[in-house]
C-alpha cells in the first residue's frame, strides 16, 4: 500500500515477471504476484526462506495462481513455516491454500485489529481491506526467534502501518523482510483507525536502531542500505508534518484542501489514500496539542492550529 512523496531515493526498477521464481540472494528467493494496482505497485511479492524445508513470507491475496507458483517453485521441498507480516487482502488470504497444500505452521502477531477503535461518526476506510478470517496457528511476540532448517527469523513488531504488523529479521544474513512497513518504491500509507502514525514512526525508530542491512519488502526491489534508507523516510514523515502545520498556520482547513496543497501533482487515484495520511499526522497532533479541531479527529474534520 503506498503513499506519494519526492524526496526519498526511490527505486521503481523491478522487472521480475509475475509467477518468475528468483533467488535474489543465496537462501531467500521471491514471486511476485498478478496483482498489480497504484496500491501495491506490480504486485505481491512472497518469500521463500531456505532450502530443502522452507519457509513461505506472505503468500499474497486470494489467488490461485500464484499459490500454484509458489507450490511449484517448492516443489520437491517441504514447506515448513508460513509467516505473514500482516492482515492486508493482498497479503494474506492465499496462506489457507499454502496450508492446505503443506500443513505448514502458521505465524503471524495475531488477527486483523484496528490501531484504535472506530469513532462512531467514522466510516470504513478507503484503504486495501482487511482479512477478517486470518487466524495463525502460532501467535509470535516480538523478539520471538523463528527457527527451521539452516535459518533463525526474528519476530519484530513493526506496527503503525497495521497494528499487527511484525517485521522478519534474520540476524545472521544481516537481512530482514519488512512487508509494507518499508517499501523501496513508495511511502507506505497509514490510514486511521486500521493505521497509527505514532506506531508508525516509532516502528522507523526501531528499524533504525537495528544492525541489518538489506531490506525485502512486500511490494517492489530490495532495499540495500537498509537504515539509511529508514531515517530518509523519517525525515519525509517530519517533513509532511511540517508542510501540514505550514498550511494551517495560513489559516483552518479540512483534509481535501489539506491534500491539493501538500501533494502537488498526486496520481488522482491516491488522493483518497494521501487524506488518510493527512488525517493519521492530524490525530497525532491533536493528540500532541498542537492541532485542535471540533470531537474526533476524523476524516471529515476541519482542522486549525491551536
Amino acid at each position: 500500500m503506498a503513499d506519494d512523496n519526492d524526496d526519498i531515493p526511490f527505486n521503481r526498477d523491478f522487472p521480475l515477471k509475475h509467477g518468475v521464481v528468483e533467488e535474489v540472494v543465496p537462501g531467500v528467493r521471491r514471486i511476485v504476484c498478478n496483482n498489480p494496482s497504484p496500491f501495491t505497485f506490480t504486485g505481491t511479492v512472497s518469500y521463500i526462506v531456505g532450502r530443502g524445508k522452507v519457509a513461505i513470507i506472505d503468500p499474497g491475496p486470494d489467488n490461485e495462481a500464484h499459490a500454484s507458483a509458489l507450490l511449484d517453485a517448492v516443489r520437491g521441498e517441504t514447506v515448513t513455516h508460513i509467516l505473514v507480516t500482516h492482515t492486508h487482502k493482498d497479503h494474506s488470504p492465499n496462506t489457507p491454500r499454502i496450508k492446505a497444500a503443506t500443513g505448514a505452521t502458521v505465524y503471524a502477531e495475531g488477527p486483523h485489529r484496528a490501531s484504535r477503535p472506530r469513532y462512531e461518526s467514522e466510516k470504513a476506510t478507503t484503504e486495501s481491506g482487511a482479512d477478517r478470517d486470518f487466524v495463525p496457528d502460532q501467535v509470535v511476540r516480538d523478539g520471538d526467534i523463528i527457527t527451521g532448517d539452516g535459518f533463525a527469523l526474528e519476530a519484530v513488531f513493526t506496527p503503525g502501518h497495521t497494528a499487527n504488523h511484525v517485521a522478519f529479521a534474520w540476524p545472521e544474513r544481516k537481512l530482514t523482510f519488512v512487508g509494507d512497513h518499508v517499501m523501496g518504491w513508495s511511502t507506505s500509507i497509514v490510514a486511521p483507525p486500521d493505521g497509527s502514525m505514532v506506531d508508525y514512526m516509532a516502528s522507523l525508530e526501531k528499524l533504525a536502531g537495528r544492525d541489518e542491512t538489506l531490506y525485502f519488502s512486500g511490494h517492489g526491489p530490495e532495499i540495500p542500505e537498509a537504515q539509511r534508507f529508514v531515517r530518509f523516510l523519517i525525515r519525509h514523515r517530519k517533513a509532511r508534518e511540517a508542510s501540514i502545520l505550514h498550511r494551517l498556520g495560513k489559516g483552518e482547513a479540512d483534509i481535501p484542501t489539506l491534500v491539493r496543497a501538500i501533494y502537488i501533482g498526486i496520481d488522482p487515484r491516491l488522493t483518497g489514500a494521501a487524506g488518510y495520511s493527512v488525517l493519521a499526522h492530524l490525530e497525532d497532533l491533536v493528540h500532541r496539542g498542537v492541532v485542535a479541531t471540533e470531537g474526533d479527529p476524523t476524516i471529515a474534520g476541519s482542522y486549525r492550529l491551536v
